[in-house]
Formats: structure tokens, sequence, C-alpha cells
């Protein structure tokens, strides 16, 4: 694989008239993503740049649109905000909220295993922006830890795959991260049917599951099979079972959001329901006074 494109964009450089960069945030093939300072908004953003190489591409433009499009929809307390765009300029862009705090993905590799006053609030925001999703007809379609930044309320990130429910049906390819991909992700238009806001309750509950667990629920599968059971174990294999000291009703949701079949997962509003009572019987903070 070659190196990617990039406009190589140092701290002080002009992205655009309004936009200057502070530092790289990295990206992805068709795009990188900058911290830069606007001067619209007179603070600090994100600003994710078409590679150079991309800006012609007519496919890598709609996408940008239509990820622009999602963030127009999706306005909800849990979700990053998009700000503007630009897609007919000499360097395509999308500008967005620039969110503190660190991704669930991080915390997970540094800590594991979250506890629960971290993991039952994180449910609770996450099925609450999915339960917004259908009613502004939004399919994330990518939910997973590194796309979750943590904070309170938690946010999503990402919607560069999220689509409405028809477009989302259309799908025959495979978008989405492997691991986290929903059985009518993995095999569109097979035995499970089609991508649609079902397919992010599935996401949540492969989130959930690798924060309560601190591992997925499902083994690795190998990106170059030929064998679409052989790329997603989750095809074929049932969800690993969850510690042992993970509470019965959180057990019970979590793998209820892993069944094969997008009818028989619960809604987000009966996710938030069944674990409500879970967060009021946590114990109450003791704060500590110094004399």
């Amino acid at each position: 694989m070659g190196t990617l494109s990039s406009w190589g964009f140092a701290e002080g450089d002009a992205i655009t008239p309004e936009l200057t960069a502070l530092r790289s945030l990295g990206g992805g093939s068709a795009y990188e993503a900058y911290l830069a300072f606007d001067e619209i908004t007179y603070g600090p953003v994100v600003a994710k740049v078409v590679r150079p190489v991309e800006v012609d591409d007519p496919h890598t433009l709609e996408g940008l649109l239509r990820e622009a499009t999602a963030l127009d929809v999706a306005h909800h307390p849990v979700t990053v905000r998009g700000l503007r765009h630009d897609v007919d300029g000499p360097r395509p862009h999308l500008v967005l909220e620039h969110v503190e705090g660190p991704s669930l993905s991080r915390l997970i590799r540094r800590h594991r295993r979250l506890s629960p006053q971290q993991y039952l609030p994180l449910a609770i925001d996450l099925a609450s922006a999915l339960h917004f999703f259908g009613h502004a007809d939004v399919c994330h379609l990518d939910l997973k830890p590194s796309n979750v930044i943590m904070g309170s309320p938690a946010r999503l990130i990402d919607f560069s795959v999220a689509r409405a429910s028809a477009r989302a049906a259309e799908v025959t390819g495979h978008i989405g991260t492997d691991a986290y991909m929903a059985p009518e992700q993995a095999a569109p238009g097979g035995a499970y049917g089609v991508p649609g806001h079902a397919s992010d309750l599935w996401g949540l509950g492969t989130t959930l599951f690798h924060a309560i667990a601190g591992h997925r629920p499902f083994r690795d599968g190998d990106p170059a099979a030929v064998e679409p059971a052989d790329r997603f174990p989750q095809l074929l294999d049932a969800p690993a079972e969850l510690p042992g000291d993970v509470p019965a009703t959180v057990a019970k949701v979590v793998h209820a959001l892993l069944e094969p079949d997008p009818a028989d997962r619960p809604l987000p509003r009966e996710v938030a329901e069944a674990l409500e009572p879970e967060i009021a019987a946590l114990p109450a903070p003791r704060l500590h006074w110094k004399g």
C-alpha cells in the first residue's frame, strides 16, 4: 500500500482563509483531519479535508456531502455538531465541532473494563441518540468504541457512512467496521435482511459488550477470507458470555442487542428503560472534605 496523499499542513498553515491548522489528527483513505482555529466561530474546530488526489473524485465528494447532510439532521446532545461544509472549493472540507475527551477505545485499552458508573450512563446516552435517529431517519452504520468520545454526555462522532434508512437498505457492499457490523451489514440482502436502524442497535450491543467485558463479543475474522462467515464470525457464532459479575439485567440487554435477526433486537427506548433502574441502584458518590 502506497503513502496516502496529504496536504501536509503544519501549525500556522492556512487550510482555507478562515481555517488555520494547529495539528494533524490523522485521517482515512480519502480524508485527513486537522485541529484548526476557525475565524468564523473564533475557536478550535476539526477540519476534515479531502486528500489532494481525491478532490475531483465524485464518489468522495458525494460522501462528504452525505456526511454533512446526515449531521444536519442528526442534531442531538450526544452527536458531534457539523458547523459547515464546502464541496466546491479547491480543498473540499467539512468543519466539525471539536469535542474534548478520550475515546471509548482509548479507555478500554488503558483500563480494559469500564465500571458500571461509566458504562451505564454511556448506554443510556447512546440509546437516546439512536432513539432520535429513528425519528430523524439517520442510520450511523459504524457505531464502535473509537467513534465514541467519553464525557457527560458521551458524544458519537464520524458520520462518514451515515445515511437515511432507504439509502442504507440499498447497500450491497460492506460499510462499517468488520468486528462491529451487524449480520445484515456483513451479508446485506441475505438471511437477515438489509442494513437499517436496527444495525445501529447491534453496534450499540457490540460497543457495550467491549466496554463491559474488555474484549469484543466475537472472535476476530479474517479480512482476506473469501467465505463471508470466515470474515464475519458473527454470521454463525453466538456471542461470548459477559463476565459473571455483570448484573443480570445488563447482560440480558446486551445479548438482546446482539440478536442476529434485526426484528428481535430491543428498541432504543426499551434499552434505556431497562437500564435506568440499574443506574438508580448505583451507590451515591461519596464526597471527602479536607478539614
